[in-house]
């Protein structure tokens, strides 16, 4: 059955249609009725299809950002995570960092080490991740992503645009405690959150397996086939 949300967006009209056709009309373009291939560059193992898509609506699997050629690990991040046991890693990528002291104590209340994105820099996520306990960050689209891919267990604390809706399918998909909305981050929430992360066996094994199907997609080879196919026969 379709969602209300859908019928609505599709029974509306356009504020733009009527300029649009008047151009199309004074232009003599032909309208064009056959819809457009679109792919959708997410896994259907973290959001699967929904059903009143239509056939030229597909989800084909992330589309991973290559690791810089010849990246190396900094030494002193190499020297750390020798140290001791796997820390959480604490980004909040373009939303900005959490307060310092706030994500200290945090830490030493939930009995972690912890890794602060803002302290490493650019470290890729492909590489960085895998070697932490649990990650904490916005539950953006691409860092929920490479959280899954990793296989550990995510802490979501989403601000803002679609990132309650990614915390919301980490929650899901078992591979995270509750999100911490960060209207609600504390010192307490936090290092609650993250002690369930590490100590609660299902978090991992759920991420694990969900890793472990992500691992199995390719997501760019069919719209690479398609773009193929489309420089071949002249078909969009």
């Amino acid at each position: 059955m379709p969602s209300l949300a859908g019928l609505a967006l599709r029974a509306a009209p356009a504020p733009y249609d009527r300029a649009r056709a008047r151009i199309r009309r004074e232009l003599r373009v032909r309208v064009r009725t056959r819809r457009p291939r679109v792919f959708h560059g997410f896994s259907p193992a973290v959001v699967p299809r929904p059903r009143d898509w239509p056939p030229e609506l597909s989800i084909v699997g992330y589309w991973w950002p290559a690791v810089p050629e010849g990246w190396q690990p900094p030494p002193a991040l190499l020297d750390f995570l020798d140290a001791g046991p796997p820390p959480v890693y604490l980004g909040f990528g373009s939303n900005g960092g959490a307060d310092g002291a706030m994500m200290a104590e945090a830490a030493r209340d939930a009995g972690v080490r912890v890794l602060l994105q803002d302290e490493i820099g650019d470290v890729p996520h492909e590489w960085l991740f895998p070697r932490m306990a649990a990650v904490v960050h916005h539950c953006g689209a691409g860092t929920t992503a490479a959280g899954l891919r990793a296989g550990v267990p995510t802490v979501a604390v989403p601000r803002y645009t679609d990132q309650p809706f990614w915390a919301r399918r980490v929650k899901a998909l078992g591979a995270g405690p509750d999100p911490v909305p960060h209207r609600r981050l504390t010192a307490t929430t936090l290092a609650t959150a993250i002690r369930a992360a590490v100590t609660d066996p299902r978090f991992r094994r759920n991420a694990r397996a969900v890793g472990e199907r992500l691992a199995a997609e390719d997501g760019a080879a069919p719209l690479v086939d398609w773009l193929v196919y489309s420089a071949r026969t002249g078909r969009a």
